[in-house]
């Protein structure tokens, strides 16, 4: 790195000692280089001089520019209501500038017949033009003075920083620093070797700086965006795909060569159903990297209700036909427990496999018997939740995990469960919150990745409404017709009690509310959630199974793991409270059995359009990797999924995962192949490629590609 780029913000002409301290302190900028690095987030059109007369109500959103002349200037009004008014003319019309804040000092500086350059956002009143608080320069001094750009950027502030630094403050700052290393050719020095510049289209780095920040054109922009976006996400891949070398290099599994009595006769007598083709695609994955000789790290994706459970259950009797243990950890007790009923019931009948379960809420003789049971290799397959990692629990020969929303867990959690056994267990992550392509490409780029994408025949779509508060009854009236006939209804909150900060729904005024317009004993109503005892839970869950409840009133605690066939509505309160992979969770909770299945969204009158997009997404789609997309884009990557707690999130500067798709495939295909050739590029010519793999580089604890 040039030295110039080092030097601290302090020396830049406008910062100063005390801009600095804040600069550093509000942002994180500390050197010139930081500042450089930096970069707008939106532009300002100001190379077109509008007429007056071209101005309209259609552009109040906008900022213009206009050249006019002084003609009046008054004050108007009084006490705090006072405001300095200037009235502006050019050939085509007139406008008034309006001040409210800083009157006396602007009407020191505007003179009577003097011509301006005027900025800002137009606004109208009767039909007449006015610009409150305008950016005002004497022409001769706008036209004499050496712009870099017509394009002026707007850079992310904070609100104690801009009380500080103005827009044009902060863009004036950039400039004078830019002027400091324009000279020096050893700045911004570009880390990509020629021939990939040229096969990729590439402008200079040094070119893409100057243009992010003082564009010359509209495609000068769009080309720096370009080559910034390039230089960042092939640092990911690279970061990404060494990662993969590294653990291929190093990895050993267990070979689990044979496909035995207990895995054949699942198979061909007690299969439950015809497994789909997606289901047998991704067991032939698992069974291939069983028998490689590699760690299986595996990402399974399937969307509510695809059958990833039974792909987990028969690729871990491909573990226990080999001789090792497996285990499954699911994120909550009802979870768990829905898995330990499912497993237990297909595993009867098969003599040498044995189910336990372990939970927090276990009772001693449960918990001492699947402890006992694991220790001694009497336990085939155990089931729980967190309490899989504490440290009392020791597998004999523990060679197979899968962790099921795999999101809910901690990267160190899910680290705790390879140290049960001495060498590390093959490992098959699981989640039904479908991943958009670009995230998983960079959250989870140096796993195989595995999709199910079809639903079991017999499904049918489920069908969802959106309706507002006004048209409550009309909800009620078909809950009763879906009753009559037999069905059980859940109706979610996403509150328990009231709250004073928010206007939603809670769950203990909606109990009231059913309960008497349901009036009982003739509909039969039970409560769940989260902060109720689990026994309490437990039982609540397991009348609505038996059906003696025909309504669940519940929170989202019911997410995942509630598999109720004669469920068929889904009523989801203040459903606008809830982003777009929870509510499509929650939907999967009904459509489970053959019947025709609905979702109901309930939301208040006034919506945000974010609000209003998502509950038009999902009226309009069940696919959930459609739904994982839409919440990208709507919400971003870090808020997805739990990435934030992943351990693997990238801060990406300019790249967007929701738009940038098609840059992200050509620089994970550039990174795989630069790899191949120089896996520790060491090679002179890709001294500038280390540097942009180092800058992604977490510095961790634990090794963390190897867990998934």
């Amino acid at each position: 790195m040039s030295n110039i780029l080092e030097r601290e913000i302090k020396y830049i002409g406008g910062v100063g000692e005390v801009r600095a301290r804040l600069l550093e302190r509000e942002v994180g900028v500390r050197t010139i280089g930081d500042l450089l690095m930096r970069f707008p987030y939106r532009y300002i059109d100001r190379s077109t001089v509008r007429s007056i007369g071209e101005i309209n109500e259609t552009m109040e959103s906008t900022f213009v520019q206009i050249r006019c002349r002084v003609v009046g200037k008054s004050f108007v009004g009084e006490g705090r209501k006072q405001r300095f008014v200037v009235e502006v003319t050019d050939k085509s019309g007139s406008a008034e500038l309006l001040w409210f804040q800083g009157a006396k000092w602007i009407e020191k500086r505007i003179e009577l017949h003097r011509e301006y350059m005027v900025f800002g956002r137009p606004s109208f009143y009767h039909g007449r033009l006015s610009i409150a608080h305008p950016e005002v320069e004497p022409v001769e001094q706008a036209l004499s003075r050496k712009v870099e750009s017509g394009f002026q950027g707007i850079y992310a502030s904070t609100e104690r920083l801009s009380q500080l630094i103005t827009v044009k403050g902060m863009y004036n700052i950039v400039h004078n620093a830019w002027q400091m290393v324009a000279s020096d050719s050893k700045a911004f020095a570009d880390p990509l070797p020629e021939d990939m510049r040229r096969r990729n289209g590439l402008i200079s780095l040094r070119e893409a700086i100057y243009n992010i920040h003082f564009p010359q054109s509209a495609e000068a922009l769009k080309s720096a965006k370009y080559r910034l976006k390039y230089d960042e996400l092939l640092g990911v891949q690279l970061t990404i795909q060494a990662r993969r070398t590294e653990r291929h290099a190093k990895s050993v599994g267990f070979i689990f060569p044979r496909v035995g009595d207990n895995f054949n006769a699942f198979y061909h007598t007690k299969l439950p159903f015809k497994l789909t083709g997606a289901q047998q695609r991704v067991i032939k994955e698992i069974r291939s990297d069983m028998v490689s000789g590699k760690q299986m790290n595996r990402l399974l994706q399937g969307d509510v209700g695809s059958g990833k459970t039974m792909v987990a259950f028969m690729s871990m009797l491909l573990a226990v036909d080999n001789g090792f243990q497996a285990c499954i950890m699911a994120p909550t007790e009802i979870l768990a427990r829905q898995h330990y009923a499912t497993m237990s019931r297909f595993a009867e009948g098969l003599p040498n496999v044995r189910v336990a379960i372990l939970t927090g809420a276990s009772k001693a003789r449960e918990r001492r018997a699947a402890l006992e049971g694991i220790a001694k290799g009497e336990v085939d397959i155990l089931v729980g939740t967190h309490a899989l990692i504490e440290d009392g629990v020791q597998f004999m020969n523990l060679g197979y995990v899968v962790i099921d929303e795999q999101h809910r867990f901690g990267v160190e959690q899910r680290a705790k469960l390879w140290t049960k056994n001495h060498q590390t267990p093959h490992i098959l992550v699981m989640t039904a919150t479908p991943i958009p392509r670009t995230l998983a490409m960079t959250l989870y780029g140096d796993l195989e990745v595995s999709v199910i994408d079809e639903l079991p025949p017999g499904r049918q779509p489920i069908r969802t409404y959106h309706y507002y508060d006004s048209a409550r009854l009309k909800m009620f009236g078909f809950l009763r017709q879906e009753i009559a006939k037999g069905r059980q209804v859940y109706i979610v909150y996403p509150l328990i009690k009231e709250s004073e900060k928010m206007d939603y729904k809670d769950l203990y005024d909606g109990f009231e509310s059913i309960t008497r317009d349901f009036p009982l004993p003739r509909y039969r109503t039970t409560v769940c959630h989260g902060k109720m005892k689990n026994e309490d839970k437990e039982a609540a869950m397991a009348q609505f199974k038996r059906g003696e409840a025909d309504i669940l009133i519940a929170t989202s605690v019911i997410e995942v793991g509630v598999d109720v066939p004669n469920a068929t509505v889904m009523v989801i309160e203040s459903a606008e409270r809830f982003g777009l992979s929870q509510l499509h969770q929650l939907r999967g909770r009904v459509g489970r059995g053959g019947e025709q299945s609905y979702c109901i969204l309930m939301s208040g009158d006034k919506l945000s359009k974010e609000g209003r997009a998502r509950l038009d997404a999902m009226c309009a789609t069940n696919d959930g990797f459609e739904l994982s997309e839409l919440d990208l884009k709507l919400r971003g990557a870090g808020d997805i999924h739990g990435t934030q707690q992943s351990g693997d999130a990238f801060e990406l500067n300019i790249a967007n995962l929701a738009t940038d798709t098609q840059i992200m495939e050509l620089t994970r295909n550039e990174a795989i192949a630069i790899l191949e050739s120089d896996a520790t590029l060491d090679r002179a010519e890709h001294s500038g490629l280390r540097t942009l793999r180092d800058k992604h580089r977490r510095r961790e604890r634990i090794d963390f590609s190897d867990i998934s």
